[in-house]
């Protein structure tokens, strides 16, 4: 992500990100525990390929072992193993997300990014992510790019952000279903909470969360153009704060039964 020279910046190749590393760079500024690097999928210590997670019972087994030690770190206590599962679950799809949801919200720009060409690092917050395409609005500079998808309306673009969110997460919450020990709905409902989590989350640091909110309702309206995710952000004021109350459960009060989610809907 260095800066080039004009007239030294060589032309695009097939597989450049280029399009997408100022807002994955501008994650990073605002929010220096995650990193995403334009770069393929790196298999070395501390790294797992999103695709392997998708079809190698071992990698998931190391993932959800990962969070198995960090639960008895932050809790002092074991969690139950389809909770601690569900932890695992969330803290892939709430960073993988944001890859997705910052460039749509800052550029109009919405990657083709299947599992195949991403990575994770969980310890040094770090992801590693190769798109095959990126979608864009037709006044975008980047329309030409030799990878852009012309998409030809702003509800076209919002399309392809949930298929290119639905088509990399499917595989990811199919296999970590039997961990977690719940149905296909109640996956869908995770993703959609942590679609809509992490970018509300970003956007108070960008200081734009009227806009993020108004952009989260306009894209899960909890239709059937939302499938498969489940449910709508569900925005609402509340003692002079915006809050929301979650689709989905996290579980957290199976570790800190007095210390329910502000957004719980155990409580609401």
């Amino acid at each position: 992500m260095t800066a080039h020279q004009v007239g030294q910046c060589p032309p695009p190749a097939a597989t450049d990100s280029r399009p997408l590393q100022g807002s994955w760079r501008r994650l990073t500024e605002l929010f220096p525990d995650l990193r995403i690097h334009s770069a393929a999928p790196r298999t070395d210590p501390g790294w797992t390929a999103a695709a392997a997670l998708a079809t190698d019972p071992a990698a998931l087994d190391a993932t959800i072992a990962f969070d198995e030690r960090l639960g008895l770190k932050l809790y002092g206590a074991p969690t139950r193993p389809d909770v601690t599962a569900g932890f695992s679950l969330h803290r892939y799809a709430w960073p993988v997300a944001l890859a997705f949801t910052l460039p749509w919200f800052l550029e109009r720009r919405v990657p083709v990014l299947p599992v195949e060409r991403l990575s994770i690092n969980r310890a040094d917050g770090e992801l590693t992510a190769r798109p095959l395409a990126f979608h864009c609005l037709p006044d975008d500079p980047a329309a030409s790019h030799p990878e852009a998808l012309v998409a030809p309306d702003r509800p076209a673009l919002d399309t392809a952000l949930r298929a290119a969110l639905a088509d990399h997460l499917a595989p990811v919450l199919d296999a970590f279903r039997p961990r977690v020990r719940r149905g296909p709905r109640t996956l869908w409902a995770l993703a959609t909470d942590d679609v809509v989590d992490g970018l509300w989350y970003l956007s108070t640091l960008l200081d734009e969360e009227p806009r993020a909110v108004a952009e989260l309702t306009a894209l899960l309206p909890d239709d059937a153009s939302s499938a498969p995710f489940v449910g709508a952000p569900g925005f609402r004021e509340e003692g002079g704060h915006r809050t929301r109350t979650r689709v989905s459960c996290c579980l957290f009060y199976t570790v800190r039964p007095t210390e329910p989610c502000f957004s719980c809907p155990r409580s609401k």
